[in-house]
């Protein structure tokens, strides 16, 4: 049986907003981060599409998130959280190193790359191996990035681009593969 992983990132934060390095540090939602949020529920239900499951990050700005998008209970999970910084936690976005971040946080106390990356992936196949067949994750920026990066070897379906704020990846998952088949972007402009 295939089921559906929709993967989301939460809307802007405050710390989004001031362009400050937010991993496992957080800061909560904005007025436009909720309209985001708000958007992405609409499209869910625009398209007709319930979950048997919700999952959300530890970190509140991802379960605020979720709770705006849908009013279902939902299971809060540490290994959903974004990469951890260390030191750089809070600090300007200045400070990161050019793509691919790679271990450069580890310097700093933080996470090294593969290790988050698996932490992401591992924390997913959990997830679906256990959950029903349509199934709604909100997580974070790095987090969703890393996890594409993990499956990219099974789909053609990519973005260079930055992973915006409430961006969704669809997944298909079966025996024990990931295959991303669509990225869904929003249109903020109202929001403005």
């Amino acid at each position: 049986m295939t089921k559906t992983l929709y993967l989301m990132r939460h809307g802007e934060t405050l710390f989004n907003q001031q362009k400050k390095i937010q991993g496992w540090c957080d800061s909560p939602l904005t007025e436009k981060g909720i309209g985001q949020a708000q958007i992405a529920g609409k499209y869910f239900k625009d398209q007709a599409i319930e979950f048997d499951n919700a999952y959300a990050s530890t970190s509140e700005r991802a379960s605020d998130t979720l709770e705006q998008v849908t009013d279902m209970a939902y299971e809060r999970v540490k290994g959903l959280k974004e990469w951890n910084f260390g030191r750089c936690e809070s600090e300007s976005e200045a400070l990161n190193p050019p793509l691919p971040y790679g271990d450069f946080f580890a310097g700093y106390g933080g996470e090294e790359e593969f290790q988050f990356r698996e932490r992401v992936s591992d924390t997913l196949m959990e997830i679906m191996k256990e959950a029903g067949e349509t199934v709604l994750a909100v997580s974070h920026g790095a987090a969703c990035r890393q996890f594409m990066r993990n499956w990219g070897h099974t789909s053609e379906v990519d973005q260079k681009d930055r992973l915006g704020n409430c961006c969704i990846l669809k997944f298909e998952f079966e025996r024990d593969t990931f295959k991303l088949v669509e990225i869904i972007n929003h249109d903020f402009s109202s929001l403005d």
